[in-house]
């Protein structure tokens, strides 16, 4: 097994391609690359802290089953409680959550342009349009999406937001509060 370094935007994209729980780098490459996978091929990545083994994946091409995976669609399949802490600082956690949200949920994530302040608006889908809405708003992209957020709230709100996104997506009130506290 080879090592190579990557930077944190790649490593940021890889991870917010996972979709199962413990799905290995590999995995992820080999999928989003439509690279084979051997179903009698088993490799084990290990380093100090973690083992992990790589399961050949299930392939899901039909538009049928792409449209139920999105129906079915839970984020806590995705999101990796490893990967998260990772994340640099809380605008990254929550950036990356925001991806892992918008990953599963495609088609509803709209959803989330009806989300405001009292005076400013708190997703777009342009820098410009959140720039237009208040001062010091420090808009960042939510990564692989047409989807820009604020950024430049305290935790408490960003905590508020995560929350609404959830409900907004069809999350009970535990489970939006569950993705909330991963901030």
């Amino acid at each position: 097994m080879k090592k190579i370094e990557i930077d944190d935007e790649l490593y940021q994209y890889i991870a917010s391609n996972t979709q199962s729980i413990g799905e290995s780098a590999s995995q992820i490459l080999r999928r989003l690359l439509n690279l084979s996978t051997d179903s009698n091929r088993t490799n084990a990545i290990c380093d100090e802290s973690t083992h992990v083994t790589e399961q050949p994946e299930q392939s899901t091409d039909t538009a049928v089953e792409k449209e139920s995976v999105e129906s079915n669609a839970n984020v806590f399949n995705i999101l990796n409680k490893e990967e998260l802490a990772m994340q640099k600082g809380v605008v990254g956690r929550f950036l990356f959550i925001l991806c892992a949200l918008h990953r599963t949920h495609k088609k509803s994530f709209h959803k989330v342009l009806d989300i405001k302040g009292r005076d400013r608006i708190y997703f777009a889908k342009s820098k410009e349009a959140l720039l237009e809405s208040g001062s010091s708003m420090n808009p960042k992209n939510i990564l692989d999406s047409e989807y820009w957020v604020m950024t430049n709230s305290n935790t408490t709100r960003k905590k508020m937001m995560l929350h609404e996104v959830a409900l907004s997506l069809g999350y009970t009130e535990a489970q939006a509060e569950t993705i909330r506290d991963y901030l």
